[in-house]
């Protein structure tokens, strides 16, 4: 019997990269996944290799609030009840310094990053209390534990879901809902792809030598390593945490 027998999460940005991987980790140990992202082809994907038996996708924006309503409704409907959330849906915006960085570009990050877990959180509490209770995750970043020059929406955004983490851990405690945080550092997916080459348009290569060099282990971590950490904290072994912050990067912030 897998770790997650009988549960029922959603994961957002589900469509590729560390949702999707963690998807395909829930299902392995049992568990009935909603896919949620804004990628119908990458969902549709992702759903016929999980199985129609355990996974269905919805395609949403997560910074929409009738959107996110939408997507717990189904699931609830879909599946009998929710007991995970894996809030991973994110955007690392336009790399460029802060002058430079239009008003509508950071309102876009922050409406994905945070007004987007917000959102979700607030929708799937009652579902979760149904239950008896249930883990909700939220993924920020390094960049939510240090500062990083040229990515200041980004930055920010992450900050911001560290102490709304924390707030709705404290809040949703007596109802047996535990609210953790991931913090990866950099990850070999479509994101740092996007970083590396805006950084570098030219030479993005060089960029990743870059990051790799800062990183103590030497290489980028992949979707799967993070995967883990999320099934850890959605499943039982985890059941005394919550409120906390778990760093995968390598050993990047240690220094």
């Amino acid at each position: 019997m897998g770790e997650l027998e009988g549960k029922v999460a959603i994961v957002t940005g589900a469509a590729a990269g560390i949702g999707a991987a963690a998807a395909e980790r829930f299902v392995l140990e049992g568990a009935a996944v909603m896919l949620v992202d804004r990628d119908e082809a990458g969902l549709r994907s992702v759903a016929q290799r999980l199985g129609a038996e355990r996974a269905a996708f919805t395609v949403a924006d997560v910074s929409a609030p009738d959107a996110v309503k939408h997507f717990v409704e189904r699931t609830a409907q879909r599946f009998g009840g929710i007991d995970i959330l894996f809030a991973n849906a994110g955007v690392e915006g336009r790399v460029g310094p802060i002058e430079a960085c239009p008003v509508a570009e950071f309102d876009r990050v922050m409406a994905v990053n945070v007004r987007g877990p917000f959102l979700a959180i607030q929708a799937v509490v009652p579902a979760l209390a149904a239950r008896g209770g249930g883990s909700i995750v939220v993924t920020s970043s390094i960049a939510g534990l240090v500062g990083s020059p040229g990515l200041a929406p980004y930055v920010t955004s992450k900050h911001a879901v560290l102490g709304l983490a924390r707030a709705a851990a404290l809040e949703l405690a007596p109802r047996g809902i535990r609210v953790n945080v991931i913090h990866p550092g950099p990850i070999d997916n479509r994101m740092m792809r996007s970083i590396e080459t805006q950084l570098s348009p030219n030479h993005p290569d060089d960029a990743k030598t870059g990051f790799e060099a800062r990183v103590p282990l030497g290489r980028y971590g992949t979707n799967e390593e993070i995967a883990q950490l999320a099934l850890f904290l959605v499943g039982a072994r985890s059941s005394y945490c919550t409120g906390a912050s778990f760093v995968a990067d390598g050993g990047f912030v240690a220094q």
